[in-house]
């Protein structure tokens, strides 16, 4: 009689601390969930977008960072402001990231940017992670040969001999 008592106490035990680690990954997969939009496709979101996580990728418009202590307040664009398409009216949100890391060191204007966050009924997008990508000045630099083509720049590594054995004097 003890040992079926107590064997039930165990099996009522188990069945608890299973019922609660499943309820907790359930809720927390469903709070984690946020879904990757660009910022036009997150303004014809309506109503839902109030409502979700969102990742919303764009390019940090220069000279619109003002950073607060750890925090940051700037305006995310659709295009790189060197870019044509940016003249053309480009749609853009403000970002008020209230993180607990400041700004990754490659966030800088032009830069392209993560912002995982939500959508505020304010017209401000809260983010509470930031990801930023090296801006494009770090790209190969494009020369153009005398016949008009675009050439990459000579990046250092040897060139190939006719027979596809590097030259040692890498020309």
């Amino acid at each position: 009689m003890q040992s079926s008592n107590k064997s039930l106490r165990i099996g009522i035990a188990v069945a608890v601390v299973l019922a609660t680690i499943g309820y907790l990954a359930f809720t927390g997969q469903a709070a984690n969930k946020s879904y990757y939009v660009t910022i036009a496709e997150m303004q014809n979101m309506g109503q839902n977008a109030y409502a979700s996580n969102l990742r919303v990728e764009g390019f940090v418009k220069p000279e619109s960072i003002h950073p607060e202590g750890p925090n940051v307040r700037f305006v995310l664009t659709e295009f790189e402001s060197h870019n044509p398409k940016a003249d053309a009216n480009p749609r853009h949100i403000t970002v008020d990231y209230q993180g607990s890391e400041p700004p990754p060191d490659t966030f800088k204007g032009d830069a392209q940017a993560l912002a995982i966050g939500t959508w505020g009924r304010d017209g401000v997008f809260h983010a509470t992670q930031l990801q930023a990508k090296c801006a494009s000045k770090y790209a190969p630099v494009q020369s153009t040969s005398s016949t008009g083509a675009k050439v990459a720049a000579n990046d250092g590594a040897p060139k190939a001999t006719p027979n596809g054995v590097p030259s040692p004097a890498g020309n």
